[in-house]
């Protein structure tokens, strides 16, 4: 079994295809990746085209939390 998963990003990128044999499952396979655009995008790209609100750490309202709370 191989756990050195920091590798396969670089695998698939060469063009390898992975099988994922899971016991007592159905099988999963990863096919090959083309990469076609390494380019990273430039620092600061999306700069001034939006402003962080002031409040936007404070705690949400009472109604807003309640509504994710679960049972």
């Amino acid at each position: 079994m191989q756990k050195d998963f920091a590798k396969y990003p670089n695998r698939f990128e060469a063009g390898d295809s992975f099988t994922i044999l899971p016991a007592d499952k159905s099988t999963t396979e990863l096919p090959a990746i083309t990469i076609t655009n390494k380019q990273q995008r430039p620092f600061g790209l999306c700069a001034g085209e939006f402003k962080v609100p002031d409040d936007f750490d404070a705690p949400l309202p009472e109604d807003i939390i309640s509504a994710f709370e679960v049972g």
